[in-house]
């Protein structure tokens, strides 16, 4: 069955980093855009990052802009993450629909038609 595995969470003190990884599992991610999305305990679950299917275009919340860089490589989307706050705290999901245009991302969660299972990723001191 194809889903989406996300790995690279764990605990990090505030100001340090992460790298998220999203890969595919019974399909390839190549013509796909991918989105990352984060829900914190007791929050909605809100849009962090997404990437056009040929990396074209991207976009990022103000909440992660300047910190937080989406990437896709050899079919595997990367989330890299510097100077971790606190508030970054929450599961993060991956999430890709198909986009043969290469050039469209996609903000809405329902948007997506695979999403994985989550990571955590836990920012304190």
């Amino acid at each position: 069955q194809s889903h989406l595995v996300e790995s690279g969470g764990g605990l990090v003190q505030p100001g340090g980093s992460l790298r998220l990884s999203c890969a595919a599992s019974g399909f390839t991610l190549d013509d796909y855009a991918v989105g990352w999305f984060r829900q914190a305990p007791g929050k909605e679950r809100e849009g962090v990052s997404c990437i056009s299917s040929r990396s074209y275009n991207t976009y990022y919340a103000d909440s992660v802009l300047g910190r937080f860089t989406i990437s896709k490589h050899n079919a595997v989307v990367y989330l890299q993450m510097n100077n971790l706050k606190p508030e970054d705290t929450a599961v993060y999901y991956c999430a890709a629909t198909i986009s043969y245009a290469g050039i469209y991302y996609y903000i809405r969660a329902e948007d997506y038609d695979y999403w994985g299972q989550g990571t955590q990723v836990t920012v304190s001191s």
